[in-house]
């Protein structure tokens, strides 16, 4: 059985050097009609797969290609608590 592709994208730091990260996953809140992305870097995600930093944006569609998006930080608790949430049950189920 062959692996997926992961979907991959580039992020830009505060230096402006670019990052490679793959998308582990995304989920819209129909609520607040606000959708999130889990990332990790792609280096450390093809190391060790134990002890990896895991990132997390709430984004925004922003044209009509499918790669041109919008990061955004997240930044209340709300939104944490639920992006943790979602994190355990995405581990939940890799682990399956």
């Amino acid at each position: 059985m062959a692996e997926e592709e992961k979907e991959r994208i580039i992020i830009p730091d505060e230096n402006g050097e670019e990052h490679l990260f793959e998308v582990l996953f995304t989920f819209d809140v129909d609520e607040t009609e606000k959708s999130y992305m889990v990332l990790v870097p792609v280096e450390s995600s093809e190391e060790d797969e134990e002890d990896v930093e895991v990132f997390a944006f709430r984004y925004e569609d922003k044209g009509e290609k499918d790669d041109d998006i919008e990061l955004f930080p997240i930044e209340t608790d709300a939104e944490w608590d639920m992006v943790e949430e979602m994190l355990n049950t995405f581990q939940d189920s890799e682990e399956l």
